[in-house]
């Protein structure tokens, strides 16, 4: 799906006599150590409960990762492996692992990248230089072993439940090796360039969330897969123009309205060396959404979605020869939005489910027959994600809306429940809360940032007591971010009324040294794309990028339109067969209440976004021209008819039945009315949205005969992640808009 790669937060307010200050550029922006300062990756607790390791980026080179430990009783964090002592050249990546990490937004990172545990927390896993490694703790001098050995990639490998195996996907077939021995097993024969068996195809991986294809049964004794056929999608031409070469690649990308892969669902018997073939159903046009195993290994279930998204089937497929039976159904008039909530219990027969039926996504009990017991929370509010369920007390953790859409915390309920309104918070800092916890649900780690905090890493009890900082991540001493923080600006956040009453809320952070009586440029800062919100009380390192423009005299405005999550769906709904004109309407109402500010010069307001935000952004400069002094749209889709199925559809429908929302989504439709100053930048190897996205527009462009600048970038991805790209880009973006907006100034400071 098109991503959001700014997401703003604002920084530390320190008095200037508490630190020195630094000039904050670009190129520091982007540079090692990193300013936000250490970069933490999939922080999990081991499954005895004992340690939590996490994957953390090296400070003098911040795209390079290693595994590292905090160990519990030793209250002690240490490297546990360093990725280039290990494998000292990765080389090159192959094609479907190149995609696997472009889809997970990795694919300028290095080293250590993921990893997984054993089930009985003997094992770390992980890939590398398309390899597998293991590391065991067990031993009393724990070390890396290499596991598979192979001239092709070995890519996703998942550890069994009992520690005995490792399967893995290589050259589109499933794998199995053994720990101890390293011995290797071919488990499916028929992969080729278009069947797959284990890997999660392109639709399943950048737009359902689901990055695997393939798992282990909870007794280690079957494998359950999907084999996708590609061959109905007619192949295309991609060209990923490098800069002393073009490439040309065959893809079945699947463009929506097009066909989609084809699934098989299998289940292999380790022992027997057999596979069972799971009944789909009569219709073959659908999405496996998710698949999942039953407590007791002897049942399957998979989540069987329309192809117009608007049914979605739980159904559970007993292995004993019945055949499948649906659970439980969930419909829409728009879409379903799919989720990882569902856990089956194993104290009772019953299974837990989340569900956006009243509205707003709310967690419900239900039995195995498909009869809800009860409601588990309601309110004006979404839950995001079940995190951990604790059967012997009795409790289910989750991460809510409950306190606000810019903020995320992690709340407890009984399962008993008879208020389900009444929920327990349990974080405690205003801000926003990324939650893992461990399998009995009885401790969490905490990964915590807000508009005041840079990324810290902590581990809690199950009430929220802290019990060990495993990264506190302070900004002070020789930290990174030290010699800036006495001059970074807080983050103001408010709301205004969209049509029908909806809520938009809005972050501004003001420029430096403010002064009322001054009128100031703006820069807009525009996502506005369904699956993720702008406007979150958080820190990222990209956050930086905007504290530049504050430090420089710009006011510094994003809002969320209606259609973007975690306002509940009525609000999401307002975008379905409107992309691109509801949008619009709400950011200019943010626009117009700028320019009702006496600190803003009207004259003087810029727009950028990047992916779905360049879309916004584009779609803002045609339909209202002589509104901004400039617009900057990095990799932005303008015809929808060229993206894929999933994503489209949901909100469009299939351009077949619904033209004239096509028509009035597609930027073409609008772009011989753009006045306004525009810098074009695009990608040229981009595989999500495509290049030809950008260079149709600039041929409409240029048979109207109006003037834009443009910028491409040879060889780059989606998110231009080369070191001295993503600086040049950021440099491009800045000069445009000082250009237009400070023109009195010559060159930026």
């Amino acid at each position: 799906m098109p991503r959001c790669f700014f997401i703003f937060a604002a920084c530390l307010v320190v008095p200037a006599a508490l630190a020195a200050t630094s000039e904050l550029t670009i190129e520091r922006i982007f540079s090692s150590p990193d300013l936000s300062g250490p970069s933490l990756r999939q922080a999990e607790l081991s499954p005895a409960g004992d340690r939590v390791t996490f994957i953390r980026a090296r400070d003098e080179d911040r795209d390079l990762l290693d595994l590292w430990e905090y160990h519990i009783a030793d209250d002690s964090t240490r490297l546990l492996v360093a990725a280039d002592t290990v494998v000292a050249d990765e080389g090159e990546l192959a094609a479907d692992e190149r995609a696997r990490r472009e889809r997970a937004r990795i694919a300028g990172l290095r080293g250590i990248v993921e990893y997984r545990w054993s089930g009985d927390g003997r094992f770390l896993i992980f890939p590398l230089g398309g390899n597998i490694y293991l590391l065991d703790l067990s031993a009393e001098a724990p070390e890396v072993r290499q596991v598979t050995d192979a001239e092709a990639f070995d890519i996703d490998p998942q550890v069994s439940p009992d520690g005995r195996y490792v399967a893995f996907v290589r050259e589109r077939n499933l794998w199995l090796a053994e720990i101890e021995t390293g011995a290797t097993r071919q488990l499916t024969e028929d992969g080729d360039e278009v069947i797959a068996n284990g890997l999660a195809e392109f639709i399943a991986q950048e737009e359902m969330g689901r990055s695997t294809g393939f798992w282990w049964s909870p007794d280690s004794r079957r494998i359950a897969f999907l084999r996708t056929d590609e061959s109905a999608i007619e192949p295309t031409l991609r060209f990923e123009i490098q800069a002393d070469r073009i490439t040309m690649i065959e893809q079945r990308y699947p463009f929506t309205g097009t066909p989609n892969v084809s699934y098989r669902l299998g289940v292999i018997d380790l022992d027997a060396d057999a596979t069972r073939w799971i009944d789909l159903g009569a219709t073959e046009d659908i999405y496996i959404a998710r698949v999942d195993w039953l407590p007791d290994g002897d049942s399957l279930s998979f989540q069987r979605q329309s192809r117009d998204q608007k049914t979605l089937d739980l159904l559970i497929a007993p292995l004993n020869g019945s055949p499948p039976r649906i659970l439980l159904t969930e419909t829409s008039d728009t879409w379903i939005n799919l989720h990882d909530d569902l856990r089956f219990l194993t104290r009772i027969q019953a299974f837990l489910w989340s569900s956006e039926a009243d509205g707003f996504r709310h967690l419900y009990l239900y039995s195995m027959t498909g009869e809800r017991i009860r409601r588990l929370t309601a309110g004006d509010w979404a839950v995001d994600a079940v995190k951990g369920v604790d059967e012997e007390a009795g409790l289910v953790y989750f991460t809510a809306a409950e306190a606000g859409p810019e903020e995320k915390h992690l709340y407890r309920q009984s399962l008993v429940t008879s208020s389900p309104e009444n929920v327990s918070q349990i974080s405690r800092r205003a801000g926003w809360h990324e939650i893992g916890m461990d399998r009995r649900a009885r401790v969490y780690v905490d990964t915590f940032s807000s508009t005041r905090q840079p990324p810290q890493l902590s581990l809690h009890s199950a009430d929220g007591e802290r019990l060990a900082w495993l990264v506190e991540n302070r900004v002070a001493g020789d930290h990174p971010y030290a010699p800036f923080r006495a001059t970074h600006l807080p983050t103001e956040f408010g709301s205004l009324i969209a049509p029908h009453g909806f809520e938009l809320r809005y972050r501004l952070t003001s420029p430096a040294d403010f002064d009322p009586a001054r009128r100031y440029p703006v820069f807009v800062h525009v996502y506005g794309g369904p699956t993720h919100r702008i406007v979150t009380d958080r820190w990222t390192r990209r956050t930086l990028f905007e504290q530049y423009f504050a430090r420089r005299g710009y006011v510094v405005f994003s809002l969320d339109n209606r259609g973007v999550v975690r306002q509940g769906k009525a609000f999401q709904n307002e975008i379905y067969l409107n992309m691109g004109r509801v949008e619009v309407v709400d950011q200019m109402i943010g626009l117009d209440w700028l320019r009702t500010q006496d600190f803003v010069d009207p004259k003087r307001i810029g727009i950028f976004g990047w992916s779905y935000g360049g879309y916004v952004a584009l779609m803002a400069l045609a339909q209202h021209p002589g509104n901004f002094a400039a617009g900057v749209a990095v990799a932005p889709v303008t015809d929808w008819a060229l993206y894929d199925t999933h994503y489209t559809e949901r909100y469009l429908g299939k351009p077949q039945d619904q033209p004239e929302a096509y028509r009035q989504g597609n930027v073409l439709t609008w772009a011989d009315r753009i006045a306004d100053p525009l810098l074009l930048i695009h990608p040229m190897a981009d595989d999500n949205v495509l290049f030809t996205h950008s260079t149709l527009l600039m041929q409409k462009l240029q048979e109207e005969r109006i003037p834009f600048d443009l910028m491409a970038y040879p060889g780059e991805k989606h998110g231009i992640a080369g070191p001295s790209q993503r600086v040049h880009v950021h440099e491009m973006i800045a000069r445009f808009i000082h250009q237009h907006l400070q023109p009195q100034r010559q060159k930026l400071p």
